[in-house]
C-alpha cells in the first residue's frame, strides 16, 4: 500500500530531524519536501538563524528538496500566515494534503498549526508528539544525531551554553529546569548529523552576538577551497 506523500516543516534543528526519522520508519507517510521560513533580508532561518546556504547543505544530505517561504524582517504575523497560506496553495495543487512538524507538548502550539491549515483545506501530523523530552533526548544523542546550539535565550538558559554540541555531555550540564529538547524556547540548534543524513556535515560554531534579547552562534561550513588558475 503506498504511503501518503506529505511535506515537513524543517526549522534546521533536531526535533525536525528526529520528526523526519520517525516517519521515514513508519509506513504511513512519505516526505518528499521539506518547508522552511527563510528571512528574506538576511537569508536564514527563522528564529534558528541558519544561513540558507547551510539550510540547502541540510537538504541535499537529507535527500529531499526544499521549499522556501520568503517573510521580511520584522515579520507581522499576518504576513506570515498569508505568506503560508499561499505556500498551502501550492502544497494541494501539488497533491499535499498534510504537513508534519516537530511539536512535542505545547497544546496552544498545536491549536494555531490545527486551526490555520483547516482554514486552508490542510492537515497537520504531529510524529513526535508527547513523548517524554529527556528520555528522547537521550535516545537522539545515542543513535548519532549532533546538532550545534545556534541560539539560547539567555532568561531561560545560560549564554554560555551556546555554541556547544548538543551531545550526552550537553544533556548532562543542562539545568533541571531546562527541557531536554528545548520545547520551550530554550534553546535552538542546527542539527548536521544522524540517522536521517545520507552524510554528515562539517559545522562549527563561528561569532557569537546578541541581538533581540537572544544570543546566537553562526553556524559555520567550511569554506570551498579557491580554484586553481
Amino acid at each position: 500500500m503506498a504511503r501518503e506523500k506529505i511535506w515537513l516543516s524543517w526549522s534546521s534543528g533536531k526535533d525536525s530531524a528526529w520528526s523526519l526519522h520517525t516517519l521515514r520508519q513508519g509506513s504511513e507517510y512519505e516526505v518528499v519536501a521539506l518547508l522552511t521560513a527563510v528571512n528574506q533580508e538576511y537569508n536564514r532561518v527563522a528564529m534558528h538563524a541558519v544561513r540558507e546556504s547551510l539550510l540547502e547543505a541540510q537538504a541535499a544530505a537529507l535527500g529531499l528538496p526544499l521549499v522556501k517561504v520568503a517573510i521580511p524582517s520584522p515579520c507581522p504575523n499576518v504576513v506570515y500566515e498569508h505568506a503560508m497560506a499561499q505556500t498551502m496553495e501550492r502544497a494541494r495543487a501539488e497533491g499535499i494534503n498534510r504537513v508534519a512538524f516537530g511539536d512535542l507538548f505545547l497544546e496552544d502550539v498545536r491549536k494555531y498549526r490545527e486551526e490555520k491549515l483547516a482554514c486552508v483545506g490542510m492537515h497537520p501530523v504531529f510524529p513526535i508528539w508527547g513523548l517524554e523530552t529527556r528520555a528522547l533526548a537521550h535516545e537522539m544523542v545515542r543513535s548519532g544525531l549532533r546538532a550545534l546550539v545556534t541560539c539560547v535565550n539567555p532568561k531561560l538558559l545560560d549564554a554560555r551554553f551556546v555554541g556547544r554540541i548538543f551531545d550526552a555531555q550537553f544533556l548532562a550540564d543542562l539545568p533541571e529546569s531546562v527541557d531536554p529538547c528545548a520545547e520551550r524556547g530554550e534553546f535552538h540548534t542546527c542539527v548536521y548529523a544522524g540517522p536521517m543524513f545520507k552524510q554528515p556535515l562539517d559545522v562549527r560554531a563561528g561569532q557569537i552576538v546578541t541581538r533581540d534579547g537572544f544570543v546566537f552562534a553562526d553556524a559555520l561550513l567550511p569554506e570551498p577551497a579557491p580554484a586553481l588558475g
